[in-house]
């Protein structure tokens, strides 16, 4: 399958950071709340919210449940899961 130039520079957004990575893979499959991502992709949980708003605004991933204040749930969007799948 031929990437798009869009495709082939969000996959770079996300590689270019370890932890952008880490938290896409942690994600791929799942809906989990920030406290799980931190202990699946082994990140502190301080650094997370800062990676899942700049991976929401790339419309990567979404949160399911914004009006809550603790426990939101996040995963993959559909654009998210296509790019997971062309992560090294």
């Amino acid at each position: 399958m031929e990437l798009s130039d869009e495709m082939l520079t969000e996959i770079s957004y996300v590689q270019i950071s370890k932890y952008r990575t880490k938290v896409m893979k942690a994600l791929d499959g799942e809906v989990l709340i920030p406290s799980q991502i931190a202990k699946d992709s082994d990140i502190r949980t301080n650094h997370i919210s800062k990676v899942l708003s700049e991976l929401k605004a790339h419309e990567l991933v979404e949160c399911i449940n914004p009006e809550v204040r603790k426990g939101r749930l996040y995963r993959l969007t559909d654009k998210g899961e296509d790019l997971v799948k062309n992560l090294e």
